[in-house]
């Protein structure tokens, strides 16, 4: 198999039909053994109706069915884990990811790049996404000393053994991109094409996101840690400042200037107990992390696999 498509899908019953005609239109002129490995992340609309009935028309399609919705990294791995592609290829289900861009990642791929990421040009989404992927993309930057400019586009190409280190990591909390580039050595990015979410509705709410930029935060290094110590040290200095204006304050004009003091040592008080609690808080998040992944719980479940000439296991991964 020379390479494979793997999208993760979810409630995508809008678009998928046109997914699949689109991935086929572009990949079958290239004259490449190939496959498009459509994992159903638990949707609850005729996703799973849809994939099946393709299954059946396409030879190149196969489905992997989980028995609930785990998450979209979760749902790739289960993808990598059925691959059988000499070059893996990631893209989103909701078409914002343009099917038309693959060639291209496929050239780099043949140029000895063993992950080959893209930057959306002109990026179709709400400011605030925008915004935050900007500050994200920043953070990973400087912990991971990789040159990568957009780790949230879906559109990326990995090699095998890229792909097969990936699938052997057991952190609990795995951010493909990020685990993917730090075995890769000769990565390389493209600008692609964005395009407008047409159907459906974005599976990200205000708060998932900001959950998933805490994980991405947490699970690619220790800054927080480190941050949370200087918070600490900083709130020191601050209170230890205080106190000396405070002492200063009531030897010059006597016991009842401000109201002898009480509010400032209550706002002294807030702000220590603040700068603990999000230590602790931070703290609390690592061991989280720690424990769930000595547990080493499997990533899914696969309820069901189907498609024309996969071999594979119906197990977790």
């Amino acid at each position: 198999m020379d390479f494979s498509l793997v999208v993760p899908v979810f409630n995508e019953e809008k678009n998928l039909e046109e997914l699949i005609r689109r991935c086929l239109e572009v990949c079958r002129p290239l004259d490449r053994p190939f496959e498009l490995i459509l994992v159903d992340d638990g949707s609850g609309d005729a996703s799973r109706d849809i994939i099946e009935a393709g299954c059946a028309a396409h030879p190149e399609l196969a489905g992997v069915f989980l028995n609930r919705n785990y998450g979209q990294h979760a749902a790739v791995m289960a993808g990598f884990a059925q691959a059988r592609g000499a070059t893996i290829i990631t893209l989103d289900a909701d078409l914002q990811n343009p099917p038309e861009e693959i060639p291209r990642l496929l050239a780099k791929a043949d140029q000895g790049h063993d992950v080959v990421g893209s930057v959306r040009r002109k990026r179709q989404d709400s400011l605030f996404r925008k915004l935050a992927s900007r500050c994200v993309n920043t953070l990973i930057k400087m912990n991971t000393k990789t040159e990568m400019r957009d780790y949230g586009c879906m559109l990326r190409a990995y090699s095998r053994p890229v792909a097969e280190a990936v699938l052997r990591c057991r952190e609990a909390t795995r951010f493909i991109p990020i685990l993917a580039n730090s075995f890769a050595g000769n990565p390389v990015e493209i600008e692609v094409e964005h395009a407008p979410r047409n159907a459906g509705e974005s599976k990200y709410s205000l708060f998932s996101l900001i959950r998933l930029y805490l994980d991405l935060l947490t699970c690619m290094s220790t800054f927080p840690l480190r941050l949370a110590g200087v918070m600490g040290l900083v709130l020191s200095l601050v209170g230890f400042a205080a106190g000396l204006f405070v002492l200063g304050g009531r030897l010059l004009y006597g016991a009842n200037w401000a109201a002898d003091g009480i509010f400032t040592l209550f706002s002294l008080a807030f702000i220590l107990l603040g700068g603990l609690y999000l230590g602790i808080g931070i703290v609390g998040e690592y061991l989280a992390r720690l424990y769930n992944t000595e547990r080493n719980r499997p990533l899914y479940l696969i309820k069901k696999i189907t498609g024309q000439g996969i071999n594979a296991q119906n197990n977790g991964g």
